[in-house]
């Protein structure tokens, strides 16, 4: 049987950057938009540290102007510790929890402030509160291929961290390029190598890149056998606790035309598709 496609479109990860604060209503109007397109999940907020991510400061007003009524897109929110995560699981209308979880040491402090021995910890509570909530936790493997700090990475040590998340019950782990540094060779090898460890887990795939390299990035994840992609619309976003320089997502108007190529069965509206992506256009012009 095929593994179908899952498409997951990231509003957040285009805005989280962004210094000019995005009107509620103008984030909720997107949003929407968005849930009419096909996509499977949404990734759109966070329930973090407002100091940290400023822009994300309004994500529970957000929600409470989305219309869930006649969509069949998940929501997800990205959480940073026990106390976001026990948050976001109180609304309903959320389906997944999303976790960054860095195996370098030095982004895993600068990203949420702890080791990432303790963010393991953290993981195990999130699991925890997931199941009495009835979410799904999906986990990030920021720095998957490699960091740009000096700390030690190599495929063993992904696989280690992978290993000691799925001992605590996460099922769905998306490999992250929180740099946009990873090669399409890296991404191939990289990937190939965890679904062949880990057949059980649902692996996904979080890249940054810039347009040039994107689609050989994509190609590379889809032929090594991944079917769970992040993107966002043009390309926006990236993450603004990793570089002063941003890299930006995958765009999803490039993974779209990769997987029609492959004559995939996709869900997506592109009447919907292409409103959402005019009102994308006057967001972030």
């Amino acid at each position: 049987m095929l593994t179908p496609i899952k498409l997951i479109e990231c509003p957040r990860d285009a805005m989280q950057g962004l210094h000019d604060f995005i009107p509620t209503e103008t984030k909720a109007a997107y949003i929407n938009k968005l849930l009419k397109v096909g996509f499977h999940t949404l990734d759109f907020g966070s329930f973090v540290s407002p100091k940290a991510i400023p822009q994300m400061r309004d994500t529970k007003e957000v929600l409470s102007l989305l219309d869930l009524s006649e969509t069949k897109t998940k929501l997800l929110a990205i959480v940073a510790n026990v106390r976001g995560a026990e948050e976001a699981a109180s609304f309903p209308e959320i389906s997944y929890l999303g976790f960054p979880f860095s195996i370098s040491e030095t982004f895993q402090q600068r990203n949420a402030n702890s080791s990432i021995e303790n963010a393991l910890l953290v993981v195990k509570e999130m699991h925890s509160i997931c199941e009495k909530k009835e979410k799904t936790l999906v986990v990030y493997l920021s720095m998957a291929f490699g960091n740009p700090y000096g700390d030690n990475w190599s495929v063993e040590i992904l696989e280690n961290w992978a290993s000691e998340l799925i001992k605590l019950g996460v099922k769905i782990l998306s490999i992250a390029d929180t740099t946009g540094m990873a090669t399409p060779e890296q991404i191939s090898e990289v990937v190939a190598y965890l679904l062949n460890k880990f057949p059980q887990i649902e692996w996904g795939v979080h890249l940054h890149s810039t347009p040039f390299e994107a689609g050989k990035k994509i190609k590379a994840a889809y032929d090594a056998g991944c079917r769970r992609f992040d993107s966002a619309m043009m390309g926006f976003g990236g993450c603004p606790m990793a570089t002063d320089e941003l890299t930006g997502n995958i765009a999803t108007e490039e993974l779209l035309a990769f997987l029609n190529h492959k004559e995939e069965n996709l869900t997506i509206d592109n009447s919907k598709f292409n409103e959402a992506r005019s009102l994308a256009v006057e967001i972030f012009s």
